[in-house]
């Protein structure tokens, strides 16, 4: 019989000098031959362990008349060892866990995966050393990077500022807030009138968060066609009608098009199909359209079906900032823009929406003649309906572009896209290249090389191959975007490190270079992919190009690399 509560570290048991007799049930009435002696200490002091070791003395007392004594443990506890030296090795294994842990956490990359970190090195030269004019990326300055990398990444913050699902937000919380103020002061809006929410993790998720904030499944959506500049997550499904987006998948979506002899939207016809369909949801704004936007016809179309008029701005955000191109928050109801592209931050998405109640013209299909905009609608979508936890390393990062994006330097680096996009296109036109509308109002340009007999995609690989980094595009009349027809050129990225007018003029002579590669290739060994790109290998023509824009390109810094 033992019982171990009653002293920390002892047992209770009976004593080896009990009578060997057996013991019967004890009475415990008052008239009983053995009185009650509970805990009731001996004389006796001290007893030897059977490997000779003095210890501590064993208490004994009597319970209910039986001679008993407390046990001690035979060796010390590691936990409480009581031997000093056996403390001092306890110490030490513990300090070897934590410096193990340490250790392990603060390794450097180069250390902990060196195999990562090689690819990444290859990475950081392919960008350093190459022409980069893709216009949707960019180049984001050190501080957005740093933020990217840093503890932020540690912490889940799901729900809004306020009203978090976990404890530890305070400091989160004040990131978010001052992002979103950030992103308001950005784009110049009152915050009376317009709310954002910045937790997205991409346009595509802003987006769809729009539509399920906003509609039930089915309901009609309208945007611009693929092939005519506008964007996946629009609406977009193949001639044959395979759905390719979700949203083309939980609503239903009807495309606008472009005029095909001019290249601009065909405001007409998006008028007549726009009062036919009769979209919840009209939507400007496209990720290849080289041309401002009409937003008071499209505000004139929306109101006539009763559409909510959305626009996404993913391509031209950064221009908008800087009022380098027409705003469409005059106009709309909601906005929604990538936050990297001409932005320069991280990437990530970002939703704008009008707060309170817009009265609507008489005859709308929607509702009792108003439509109303209110957090719980936008942010509920966001969260929980979409997406989880807001990765609070990109807020940080995005908060501290916007804080750049503000700032007048922001403003003469935009100008300064501008300036460089219709130099290429001067460039491009007078080398007698037909581009998409003739030229550009913003930081893009399509160029349409089937005058020159030319696949978009074979081009795109001739330039990849001598490091000129750009994207086959499908324009307006391309049976479909598995062999377009054109490229989309943009100029933030290398305006980023520093390409002035007269760098695009030297640009436009290595796309045209690319492009008699092309030519030459093709009339040789035709257009077939797998032949086409098996004669590249070892062309001496790609050599020699990829080494004169290697020259080129090692001339300008690059934002936040150590090169």
């Amino acid at each position: 019989m033992e019982f171990t509560d009653a002293h920390p570290g002892l047992s209770l048991g009976f004593s080896t000098h009990l009578s060997p007799a057996p013991i019967s049930p004890p009475n415990l009435s008052l008239s009983a031959s053995v009185p009650l002696q509970l805990l009731e200490k001996t004389d006796e002091n001290k007893v030897r362990v059977e490997n000779g070791d003095d210890r501590e003395e064993d208490e004994k007392f009597s319970l209910l008349g039986h001679h008993m004594r407390f046990k001690r443990p035979r060796e010390a506890s590691p936990l409480f060892p009581t031997n000093p030296s056996k403390c001092v090795a306890v110490e030490s294994v513990h300090e070897a866990r934590r410096k193990v842990v340490r250790s392990w956490g603060n390794e450097p990359l180069q250390v902990a995966d060196p195999e990562i970190h090689e690819i990444m090195e290859k990475e950081r030269q392919r960008q350093f050393r190459g022409i980069e004019l893709i216009a949707s990326e960019n180049f984001v300055c050190k501080a957005v990077m740093e933020a990217l990398g840093s503890h932020l990444t540690n912490k889940y913050s799901e729900g809004m500022p306020g009203a978090r699902l976990y404890t530890g937000n305070q400091y989160i919380d004040q990131i978010e807030l001052l992002c979103c103020e950030r992103a308001l002061a950005a784009f110049d809006l009152d915050s009376d009138k317009w709310g954002v929410n910045v937790q997205p993790y991409s346009c595509t998720s802003a987006n769809f968060a729009v539509y399920t904030g906003l509609l039930l499944p089915g309901d009609r959506i309208m945007g611009l066609d693929s092939a005519s500049g506008g964007h996946l997550s629009h609406g977009y499904y193949t001639p044959s009608g395979k759905k390719v987006s979700a949203a083309s998948m939980f609503f239903e979506s009807l495309p606008y098009k472009v005029n095909p002899q001019t290249g601009y939207v065909d405001y007409d016809k998006l008028e007549e199909k726009a009062l036919d369909f009769r979209p919840k949801i009209l939507i400007c704004g496209g990720s290849s359209y080289p041309r401002e936007w009409d937003y008071a016809r499209f505000r004139h179309i929306a109101d006539k079906c009763g559409a909510f008029l959305m626009c996404d701005m993913a391509h031209i955000s950064g221009l908008v900032a800087a009022k380098e191109c027409a705003s469409p928050f005059d106009y709309c109801d909601i906005v929604t823009s990538t936050t990297h592209k001409s932005l320069r931050g991280p990437r990530g998405g970002i939703i704008f929406y009008r707060k309170g109640t817009r009265s609507r013209k008489q005859g709308s299909v929607h509702g009792e003649g108003n439509s109303q905009f209110d957090e719980e609608k936008i942010n509920f979508a966001v969260f929980p309906a979409l997406q989880g936890g807001p990765h609070n390393n990109h807020i940080a990062a995005l908060a501290i572009a916007l804080k750049q994006v503000a700032s007048p330097e922001y403003k003469a680096y935009m100008q300064q896209v501008r300036k460089n996009a219709n130099a290429l296109a001067s460039a491009l036109l007078r080398r007698k290249c037909r581009l998409v509308t003739g030229g550009t109002d913003n930081h893009l340009l399509l160029w349409d090389l089937t005058a020159l007999g030319l696949a978009g995609k074979n081009y795109e690989k001739v330039c990849e191959l001598c490091h000129i980094t750009l994207n086959k595009c499908a324009i307006f009349g391309d049976a479909g975007a598995v062999s377009p027809g054109g490229v989309r050129i943009g100029t933030p990225a290398m305006t980023s490190r520093g390409c002035l007018e007269a760098d695009f003029e030297t640009i436009a002579d290595f796309l045209i270079r690319a492009a008699q590669i092309t030519c030459i290739v093709h009339k040789e060994h035709g257009k077939l992919a797998k032949d086409f790109v098996k004669v590249l290998q070892n062309n001496r023509e790609i050599t020699d190009l990829r080494n004169r824009v290697e020259a080129f390109a090692t001339q300008f810094a690059m934002p936040a690399f150590d090169i």
